[in-house]
């Protein structure tokens, strides 16, 4: 994982927590969709979708979020394929990019042209990793949107908790950050790569902080997305879809 990509997801996070933090209950108007194109295509069917699956789930809007939440990332398999398939390819491609740094070690301009080379060569995107994360930010504000402005979800109990309150006893904000390092853990993003170790400690941190904040639903999906990432890559991991690309750099 390269510094750009961990300053492009550490940027995502903190204007998704801007954006979330920012609403007032001034805004939290019913939701409408003849009211402009964010709630037309954006909160509207995410509410419409949480409505349904309720209806089919028990009138549980806690098993609600869980099928949304598998409907979300089944839409977003392909990217997030695509992501993991970039990632093995900049792990393939660390030893061409370290001989390249240290053979124009004077000259960071050349460096930057060769190593733009590289990946030109090889097909491989470096800011592809943030892709998901960039089209998953409207839809978590969205969601945060879906939930606040629907009395429905807004006053439903899940367990012990209340969707449209934080979690009183911290406990999914907790499992929402730890489940965040081990999806990283287990996607091989850390790679011995000093940036991406402290990418590793910091997004779970600021998952923490943020989820403490919010609604309790956004920490279920957040918890019920990382361990559908953390099944999905250990299955393609098996298949042998992400084996490691040991060729790919030569």
């Amino acid at each position: 994982m390269t510094r750009r990509r961990v300053v492009w997801l550490i940027l995502v996070v903190v204007i998704l927590l801007l954006a979330l933090t920012g609403c007032s209950p001034q805004q939290m108007k019913p939701i409408d969709p003849n009211n402009g194109m964010w709630d037309r295509f954006f909160v509207y069917p995410l509410k419409l979708m949480l409505d349904l699956s309720a209806q089919v789930l028990f009138g549980s809007y806690g098993l609600a979020i869980l099928a949304v939440t598998i409907i979300i990332r089944l839409l977003l398999l392909p990217l997030m394929m695509k992501q993991l398939r970039s990632m093995r390819m900049m792990q393939a491609l660390q030893p061409e990019m370290q001989k390249i740094r240290e053979k124009y070690k004077n000259d960071p301009q050349k460096a930057q042209e060769e190593t733009v080379k590289l990946f030109q060569k090889h097909n491989v995107n470096p800011l592809s990793g943030c892709l998901p994360a960039l089209i998953q930010m409207p839809i978590l504000i969205a969601f945060y949107y879906a939930i606040m402005r629907s009395e429905e979800v807004r006053t439903h109990t899940f367990l012990w908790m209340n969707l449209g309150a934080p979690d009183p006893y911290y406990i999914m904000p907790v499992l929402a950050a730890v489940t965040t390092y081990l999806q990283s853990k287990v996607m091989g993003t850390t790679n011995n790569n000093p940036q991406a170790q402290l990418f590793l400690i910091i997004m779970p941190a600021m998952i923490l902080f943020i989820a403490i904040t919010l609604p309790s639903a956004l920490s279920l999906y957040w918890v019920f997305s990382n361990l559908f990432t953390i099944v999905q890559t250990l299955v393609l991991k098996r298949t042998g879809y992400l084996q490691p690309q040991e060729g790919a750099a030569k």
